[in-house]
């Protein structure tokens, strides 16, 4: 089979010539076609593959019941069994690492899988990555500025990490605990772009960088790695030139006298050259897009449209699954708009990390967390303290915690402020085995869960 690349698909399914793919499974299956096998990446993505590949094309999650798809490892070879399909739909999100692993080493090994990127052609809609009302990492240039100390290098501890892009001054990717959120900037290929960091200690004190301070900043391609990108050092930022498309992974080093004092081997970021930068997309940004029935719409055509150029005899199946979808998701959208017509307030709490700022975008309400859009951060005492002043202040009566995440939280809330009562919310990333006995979808989980936690916490029952 000669079937969809990434790289094509980045700018939409159709953007790939059917005439290129006519009769792929056809000419395989030797039977008037279909039959066909994937991988989908996580919970949510795999119910929109089952519905849009019907009978015609079955899809595999390979996530447990009960586990999220964001953080998650594979175990064993799963790039060598998605190999053995004909397709994997994921998200081209870092948020998503592992998925975006096994999409490189397919295109690099595999020439007859195809890599469908749900998000292909949703760049101008996505939203930056605030981090809510709280736990922002916004260390921007004109932000931070290293403190008079003299540090021991042997003994220094960094804490946290930024990467900068400096051409806009934008924070792309920071390092919490041990993993990355974001990632560097796109390299274009043959040019060279500069990026500097933010290094801060345990007592968040940021480490002078430059070439007559105490530190420097480097980076190198990590061991294994393809090396697609130069990489030269100035003291407080390198440089960055895209010599070869593809994917690799970066490792930041912070230098004393020529030796390295800390480094991120232990988990490169990813990095990327390309022929040409996205269109309008923010450098980092919220990658839960798949909680808006209408984005979600606009990926399951991208889905069907990459499934009708694999399996072109049943391509009409294909439209005719997403158009029946899209009605379903309609309904959704529509009861978001309801709830945002005769909610009594704009506001209301989550006691977790924050997965739904683009419903809140586009249905107009906001979402108070003591915690942030980051599921790593923890709140502080005064953190707490805040939010429940912000419900007693806004006679918020219903407190919204992450079905998939403790309680704990919102009860605390509850028990130290006005409001009276905890409802859960899905963010639809995983289900439960409740839930999957039931057989609930996204769909079910949006009419079940979320519409009526949303409508009760913003009055609009």
């Amino acid at each position: 089979m000669d079937l969809t690349r990434r790289s094509l698909l980045r700018g939409g399914a159709g953007a790939l010539g059917a005439s290129a793919l006519a009769g792929c499974l056809s000419d395989v299956e030797g039977d008037g076609g279909g039959e066909g096998s994937g991988y989908a990446a996580f919970f949510a993505i795999w119910d929109w593959t089952q519905h849009v590949g019907g009978e015609e094309f079955d899809f595999e999650n390979p996530v447990d019941v009960g586990e999220m798809g964001h953080g998650w490892e594979p175990g064993g070879d799963l790039a060598r069994e998605i190999a053995g399909t004909d397709a994997f739909v994921y998200l081209d999100t870092p948020e998503f690492a592992w998925a975006q692993d096994v999409a490189a080493q397919l295109e690099a090994d595999y020439d007859d899988v195809a890599v469908i990127d749900g998000m292909a052609g949703l760049e101008g809609e996505l939203l930056p990555w605030d981090g809510g009302d709280q736990g922002d990492h916004d260390h921007g240039e004109d932000e931070v500025e290293p403190v008079d100390h003299e540090f021991d290098p042997a003994t220094v501890e960094v804490a946290e990490l930024d990467v900068i892009d400096r051409r806009t001054g934008e924070v792309t990717a920071y390092l919490h605990g041990d993993h990355w959120h974001g990632g560097v900037p796109d390299v274009p290929l043959d040019e060279t772009i500069p990026v500097g960091a933010v290094f801060e200690d345990e007592e968040g004190r940021v480490l002078p960088l430059g070439e007559d301070e105490q530190f420097q900043l480097d980076a190198t391609i990590a061991e294994g790695a393809q090396e697609i990108i130069g990489i030269e050092s100035s003291g407080d930022e390198v440089a960055m030139a895209g010599l070869e498309e593809g994917r690799t992974q970066v490792v930041f080093e912070l230098l004393s006298d020529g030796e390295v004092v800390f480094d991120t081997s232990t988990d490169g970021l990813d990095a990327e050259v390309v022929e040409a930068a996205p269109e309008e997309a923010p450098e980092f940004y919220d990658p839960h897009v798949w909680v808006d029935p209408v984005l979600v719409g606009e990926m399951v055509d991208t889905i069907a449209e990459a499934l009708a150029e694999i399996d072109p005899d049943n391509a009409g199946t294909y439209e005719e699954n997403a158009a029946a979808y899209g009605e379903e998701l309609d309904a959704i959208d529509g009861e978001f708009e309801r709830i945002a017509e005769e909610a009594e307030r704009d506001v209301a709490v989550l006691a977790g990390h924050d997965s739904f700022q683009y419903i809140e975008e586009r249905y107009g309400f906001d979402l108070h967390t003591p915690v942030g859009a980051s599921p790593d951060e923890t709140p502080s005492s005064g953190d707490i303290g805040d939010t429940i002043e912000f419900v007693n202040e806004n006679g918020i009566e219903v407190i919204l915690y992450d079905h998939f995440e403790s309680p704990n939280l919102a009860e605390t809330i509850v028990e130290n402020s006005e409001a009276s009562e905890i409802e859960s919310v899905s963010p639809a990333e995983g289900t439960t085995s409740e839930w999957n006995d039931e057989g609930w979808g996204w769909i079910e989980q949006m009419e079940e869960i979320n519409v009526p936690a949303f409508a009760k916490a913003l009055g609009a029952e």
